[in-house]
């Protein structure tokens, strides 16, 4: 059965507990030395868009056949959207970008990047950070402008060697992805409370956008928790889940939320402490991110061997709901896994895929 939490003592240390979280120091973002590739080449080693050369990239060390693109309309009637500024490169047949950063050992990092497919729908960016690597699919378009994504990693020693690789080999040579934006952010891992179970209940640890991006940022698919750009949960999905926040977007608590964006194959999950027969309430809400995405929505959520379906009427007003059940653990560790039950557009763009908002996540023991 679905309750609306009611108790007010319990409510106020929430709050306060999140509005704390929500007070906590940021670390900076940053872009990478010429990060937005708005430094240009010189044009000796330039031809036509082909760069030229190991270093032809100021600030980048490149291998294979790397374009440098400005956005718009292209030769064969191609448009490139570069959103992030004027200028991106393109990653040709098995090309690559790479760049020595400084890191502190043990820090857990994002990479936040404006990434889209050019040609082929199988298009895959590999990001590697040694010895982290990931391949990420570009095949699934979310918003028609272009996307941003963020990939996580952990530093191993005092400097990391990024690299930007495109893995595949289609006929045209140059096709691959378009890179407009790569910046990094710094994160603290999230640790749960005595009042809450969960890490990163509100998920205001984030890659926040450090890009004048009004889309989100997407999270890949099948990244684990110890590395995730959104710490503390697992992508555990086969298509990406969206990290939205505040600023450009209806939030219902602090900085940011989660949107599930892909139906069934947008899933975030938790691995919780829990005591083998011991009964725990779960609380969470529900909204809409006042982004366009109407209609009737579904999130289920999983938790041992329960499962709670939460309906919600989006009228794109940026409404939200709070509900709370109750489950059995029955190990000492329990998952948790929210994903949305039906696929969504917004109605001024179909073509931009869209669903319900998940934000404070709320586990504790009943008495």
């Amino acid at each position: 059965m679905v309750v609306t939490l009611v108790c007010p003592l319990f409510l106020a240390l929430l709050f306060a507990t999140s509005a704390f979280a929500a007070l906590q120091p940021r670390s900076p973002e940053a872009y990478l030395q010429n990060g937005n590739f708005e430094e240009l080449p010189n044009p000796r080693f330039i031809k036509k868009t082909k760069l030229i050369g190991k270093y032809s990239l100021p600030k980048w060390e490149i291998n294979g056949l790397v374009e440098y693109i400005t956005g718009g309309p292209q030769s064969g009637g191609m448009f490139f959207p570069v959103t992030h500024g004027v200028h991106a490169v393109r990653l040709g047949n098995e090309a690559s970008i790479s760049q020595t950063i400084k890191v502190k050992p043990g820090q857990l990092y994002a990479l936040i990047l404006g990434a889209s497919r050019t040609c082929a729908q199988d298009e895959v960016l590999r990001i590697s950070v040694p010895p982290q690597t990931g391949d990420v699919p570009l095949q699934t378009l979310y918003s028609l402008d272009g996307d941003v994504i963020a990939w996580g990693f952990k530093a191993t020693s005092n400097v990391a060697k990024v690299t930007l690789h495109n893995p595949g080999v289609q006929e045209d040579p140059t096709c691959g992805p378009l890179l407009d934006a790569i910046a990094i952010r710094e994160f603290y891992p999230p640790m749960p409370t005595r009042a809450n179970l969960v890490k990163n209940p509100s998920f205001e640890e984030g890659p926040f956008p450090i890009f004048n991006s009004t889309n989100g940022v997407l999270l890949p698919p099948q990244q684990q928790d110890r590395f995730s750009p959104l710490p503390g949960w697992i992508i555990e999905s086969l298509k990406a889940v969206k990290f939205i926040d505040a600023k450009h977007f209806n939030v219902p608590f602090g900085l940011g939320a989660v949107e599930l964006v892909a139906g069934r194959e947008s899933a975030i999950a938790q691995i919780i402490r829990t005591e083998t027969n011991k009964v725990y309430n779960i609380t969470f809400s529900v909204g809409d991110a006042k982004n366009g995405c109407h209609g009737s929505m579904m999130v289920e959520a999983f938790a041992a061997k329960d499962t709670f379906k939460v309906p919600f009427k989006s009228v794109g007003k940026g409404k939200f709901v709070t509900v709370s059940f109750k489950f059995k653990a029955i190990a000492p560790r329990t998952r948790l896994t929210f994903y949305s039950s039906y696929y969504h557009t917004r109605t001024d763009d179909f073509g931009s895929l869209c669903g319900p908002v998940l934000d404070r996540v709320i586990v504790f023991p009943v008495a």
